[in-house]
């Protein structure tokens, strides 16, 4: 018999073909309009670029523009930068397009036949690549069966499924337009690999399943580096106690060579990445994070209680049912010591990971996409949790049985309601939460209770006035007369300007922290200044910049330009934007608005002005 489908545990076959069924007919029903899109793009664009156009590095960028706008791929090419070599930066490690790479070959060899376009991007790529993360997913599955075969029955294993798929944001993340095709799907099925696998070595030792873990677990690591943390799985496998952890060093030193193998091939894997970074960077180690200083990791400052509690992205908050696997935890170290430590351990450290990362609610999502991957190992106390409950009274059962049946039809209510637009994918709050709870509607007023509205395409628009009134507003009106740069040649107010030109490119900065200009999460900015070119601001242009900085690092970085103004030469001309500010990343990041002279020609400058607008209440 199939060693999936053993004819005694075939319940739980059925379910799991079930349930991949559903997320099948999911994934069809709710099809993307374009699969390789938005982070996708980014994940993807190594493939491409490498063996369609030759140009690992980008230099010829317009091919790349030229794809966004014949594909609508995305609105800002966040997913790479550009150095002072001329290469692009992908933002992303290459881990997705390793695994996106034999369906990235079948959609080009469909695309040849076809006499579609071969451009790495047309319909036979998208459709190839989609439906290779739908494959992707099934194989989670099914090693996750094979999984909890090992350690409970049958009808057991078929329930922790259930709840598993059905119960938890694994289904929307899954199978909802495209979502299939992000990091979370890809690393649930290796974990579920890596789990099996590292089973399957303490059974027999054999050098095959280690060859094969070392490039599931290299694999994962390539994907998300914070994935490291999936070695604490092999390493602490069947460690409870001090003697256990001597014999799994024993058991180490005896398979040194297996050991070692383990490791070369980690290197390995990881070299290509090198490699990648130094070809393009001219460094074989590179911190994409650096492209954006507003995202990081504040180990030292996790946002551990909002990853599990904000009505924003709590993951208890969109995904209760799983509060019964914590709970499993006492049960799994009750009947299991074996595993109860590498869950335990893995557990922690992932979750502490998770929620360092500055931008602890990952974007656009159903609830917290980032712990969807330790479903995996997370299913293990989940399973003992319904073991405990199968010797408990019957009313305790009822009620526990309830629970389950409640939360998983929350979560596929809130599913649809999120394929809807009703739930929002990053912008929720606690009162929208409650406004539209249970509703197949947005109430009338409903969405002012939301997060603010911010733009991914590079521009602030400042549509909602009416919310808002102006607190206050601050001037750099240059009457500092010691000040270097300050003259009283022309000034529009007072006695003097800033006089600007190829000694002083940059003027005086008006700046401040956030925590002592705005009271709230976010502000509107209306930044006026009153500019005289000397010479012609389309030959000689200049631009008034704004940003915030987190350790002297700009990000946020907005400019109005000269050279897309009409300015009258040897006149004042006043000039104004607006700005939203970001979600900081920390209340003492500090702004800064000041003028840039990039032509270095001669311009004034004088009341440079930030005003204030927070929004009234709600």
């Amino acid at each position: 018999m199939n060693k999936f489908f053993p004819g005694k545990n075939s319940f739980s076959a059925i379910v799991a073909f079930l349930l991949i069924a559903i997320i099948i007919y999911l994934n069809f029903t709710n099809a993307p309009l374009n699969a390789l899109s938005w982070d996708v793009f980014g994940y993807y664009l190594y493939l491409p670029m490498t063996f369609i156009y030759s140009d690992p590095g980008m230099k010829d960028i317009s091919v790349i523009y030229d794809i966004i706008d014949k594909y609508n791929s995305t609105v800002t090419l966040y997913q790479a930068s550009q150095l002072p070599s001329g290469n692009w930066v992908i933002y992303y490690t290459m881990g997705l397009a390793v695994l996106y790479a034999p369906f990235f070959l079948i959609g080009h060899v469909i695309s040849l036949l076809s006499n579609l376009p071969s451009d790495g991007f047309s319909l036979p790529y998208q459709y190839s690549v989609w439906i290779g993360g739908i494959m992707y997913t099934a194989i989670g599955i099914l090693f996750l069966r094979k999984i909890l075969l090992t350690f409970f029955n049958d009808k057991i294993c078929a329930a922790i499924l259930i709840i598993i798929v059905l119960g938890t944001n694994y289904l929307f993340n899954t199978s909802f337009y495209g979502q299939n095709l992000n990091n979370q799907n890809f690393i649930f099925t290796l974990y579920s690999i890596i789990i099996w696998l590292t089973i399957l070595w303490h059974q027999s030792h054999k050098i095959k399943h280690a060859v094969l873990l070392a490039l599931s677990c290299g694999l994962t690591i390539l994907i998300r580096p914070s994935e490291i943390v999936c070695l604490i799985i092999p390493v602490l496998w069947g460690v409870k106690n001090r003697e256990t952890a001597e014999e799994k060093i024993n058991l180490l030193k005896k398979y040194r060579y297996q050991l070692l193998l383990f490791i070369v091939l980690l290197i390995i894997i990881g070299f290509f990445q090198f490699s990648y970074w130094k070809i393009i960077t001219g460094k074989f180690l590179y911190n994409t994070y650096n492209v954006n200083p507003g995202e990081g990791f504040e180990f030292l400052k996790p946002y551990t209680l909002k990853v599990l509690f904000s009505f924003r992205k709590g993951w208890l908050i969109y995904t209760p049912v799983m509060i019964f696997s914590l709970v499993g935890f006492i049960y799994l170290r009750k009947k299991n010591r074996n595993i109860f430590y590498p869950v335990l351990i893995y557990f922690l450290f992932n979750l502490y990971v998770v929620s360092s990362w500055s931008a602890w609610w990952y974007a656009d999502c159903f609830g917290q996409r980032a712990l969807i991957p330790s479903y995996t190992i997370l299913a293990l106390p989940l399973g003992y949790f319904l073991v405990y409950m199968k010797y408990r009274k019957l009313y305790l059962k009822v009620l526990t049985y309830s629970l389950i049946c409640m939360f998983t039809g929350l979560n596929l209510f809130q599913a649809w309601q999120m394929s809807n637009g009703i739930i929002h994918s990053s912008r929720m709050t606690r009162d929208y939460y409650f406004a539209v709870f249970g509703k197949t509607y947005v109430p009338d007023g409903a969405e002012r209770l939301l997060l603010v509205n911010r733009s991914q395409e590079g521009t602030d628009r400042f549509s909602d006035e009416d919310n808002y009134r102006k607190e206050f507003s601050i001037i750099q009106d240059f009457e500092d007369s010691n000040a270097v740069g300050i003259t009283s040649e022309y000034s529009w107010s007072g006695n003097s300007s800033f006089q600007s030109d190829s000694n002083r490119i940059f003027s005086p900065p008006i700046q401040a922290e956030f925590s002592d200009i705005i009271k709230s999460d976010h502000a509107w900015i209306k930044t006026t200044a009153h500019v005289l070119p000397v010479a012609d601001p389309k030959l000689y242009p200049f631009s008034i910049v704004i940003h915030f900085q987190h350790k002297g690092h700009p990000y946020k970085y907005r400019t109005l330009n000269s050279e897309d103004l009409n300015l009258e030469l040897n006149r004042w001309n006043e000039i104004s934007f607006y700005y939203l500010t970001p979600e900081v990343r920390r209340k003492k990041d500090k702004l800064k608005v000041y003028l840039w002279n990039r032509g270095q020609g001669m311009v004034y400058l004088d009341n440079l002005t930030v005003e204030i607008y927070e929004q009234k209440e709600k």
